[in-house]
């Protein structure tokens, strides 16, 4: 699909695989999507722009490059993308963090908001949506609808597992929006749990279940 990216590298499948196992505990499942998350980045920001200015080597003046971090926003949806927060901020940390809480009615499956709080996005700043699980795409359109309620743009999603309903249904709406994550599973499940995903990643980030 246009606009979705697949990071696939060895280091990713390998340390994927350890958190997919049930037995993983949440230390290691929390340094494991950090480090996953630092490989994403990577990929992910391959498209920020960069300024020049001189730099002098010890041996002659010659031309440096600075990505502006100050006009990048990492945008976590509550709670479990703040396990993905410090990988990126490991690689900018000057970015700043805007806070987006959703959670899933267990009933009709839809996004409801109960916390937001961003900085203000100025026209060039570059907008990073952070969940690990990309699942039915309802509470991500949400997190997207509502960063560009506060003029929010220059939009890429970051996940660690998506499924392919929840990628249809982000792009079918916002063709503008890139998309990259770690993998792309088989479908969801009937309880909108991807398979074969790995659970719920906050329940496993927090032991919260």
């Amino acid at each position: 699909m246009k606009n979705l990216h697949v990071v696939e590298h060895p280091l990713i499948k390998h340390k994927l695989s350890i958190m997919r196992n049930k037995d993983t505990g949440p230390k290691e499942f929390r340094e494991l999507l950090n480090e996953i998350t630092l490989l994403l980045t990577y990929e992910a920001s391959r498209k920020l722009p960069l300024n020049e200015y001189d730099v002098e080597t010890p041996i002659q003046k010659t031309t440096g490059y600075a990505v502006d971090d100050k006009k990048i926003t990492i945008v976590p949806i509550l709670r479990a993308g703040l396990g993905m927060l410090d990988g990126i901020m490991e690689l900018v940390p000057n970015a700043s963090v805007g806070f987006l809480g959703l959670f899933r009615d267990p009933k009709t499956l839809e996004p409801v908001e109960y916390y937001s709080k961003f900085p203000e996005f100025t026209e060039n700043h570059h907008i990073y949506i952070i969940d690990p699980m990309l699942a039915t795409g309802h509470s991500m359109n949400a997190a997207i609808e509502i960063v560009k309620k506060n003029n929010g743009k220059n939009i890429t999603v970051m996940s660690l597992i998506s499924s392919p309903e929840g990628v249809k249904e982000v792009l079918d709406k916002y063709p503008d929006i890139e998309i990259y994550t770690a993998a792309l599973d088989e479908k969801l499940n009937d309880k909108a749990y991807i398979i074969p995903g790995l659970g719920d990643a906050g329940d496993r980030l927090f032991r919260t279940k």
